[in-house]
């Protein structure tokens, strides 16, 4: 991690971040300049929301395409069989295998890929891994689409950027949304593609103010906050 300079300090201290609340435009173009990591930062939405995390029906999940992608390369893997299996290979599936795959799973905890598609019929087979992928929110689901016999537009869509969230148990949800180097306009595209639909994704049960503070960040930046 590069260290802050003594300019960046100070043009830091000037700022008020703790009580000024920026437009999103702004908020976003802030975090740019205020990002001093020596890689290409991630930018990331942090979502205050007014849900009970404890409460079932209120628990947040959903699914969006960001216009934009994340800038990272997402390694997939698809649990399938016979002509599914071949399918997935063809549509660029990083890892592709059947109750071969679920076994070394099984044995080694390892799941070197990102997000995994199943389809319908290999999904009891997985139960006997639920404890590994579910930790790490890799169990496919037909909630996200991720359970599917439509195994090639499944795989390109995450491809071209798709993307699943949801609420941690403090009911705050985190999704990166592009890198430091993204030009200002696409990240305000996958920005706005995120919030209106976590918006759309509000559960019925809530009551009261639902998106209750937004903040942008680099990956080790400062927080910014942006007007709700």
């Amino acid at each position: 991690m590069r260290k802050q300079s003594a300019p960046f300090q100070s043009k830091l201290a000037s700022l008020d971040l703790k009580n000024t609340a920026y437009q999103p435009r702004e908020a976003l173009e802030l975090a740019q300049k205020l990002s001093y990591e020596n890689f290409d930062a991630s930018i990331e939405v942090h979502v205050r929301t007014g849900i009970d995390p404890k409460k079932g029906d209120q628990i947040i999940r959903a699914s969006v395409t960001l216009p934009h992608g994340t800038g990272k390369t997402k390694r997939v893997a698809v649990f399938a069989e016979g002509e599914k299996a071949t399918e997935a290979s063809e549509a660029g599936a990083d890892i592709v295998g059947g109750p071969e795959l679920i076994a070394e799973i099984k044995t080694t905890g390892r799941c070197d890929f990102d997000i995994a598609i199943a389809t319908p019929d290999i999904m009891k087979n997985l139960a006997g891994v639920a404890k590994v992928l579910g930790p790490k929110g890799l169990m496919p689901s037909p909630k996200n689409d991720t359970v599917t016999q439509n195994i090639k537009d499944a795989i390109a869509a995450v491809k071209a950027g798709k993307v699943t969230f949801k609420n941690d148990d403090s009911g705050i949800v985190h999704q990166v949304i592009g890198r430091r180097s993204f030009d200002i306009e696409k990240l305000l595209e996958n920005y706005t593609a995120f919030i209106e639909t976590l918006r759309k994704s509000r559960p019925a049960a809530v009551k009261g103010s639902y998106i209750r503070g937004i903040t942008i960040a680099t990956t080790m930046g400062p927080g910014i906050r942006i007007t709700v």
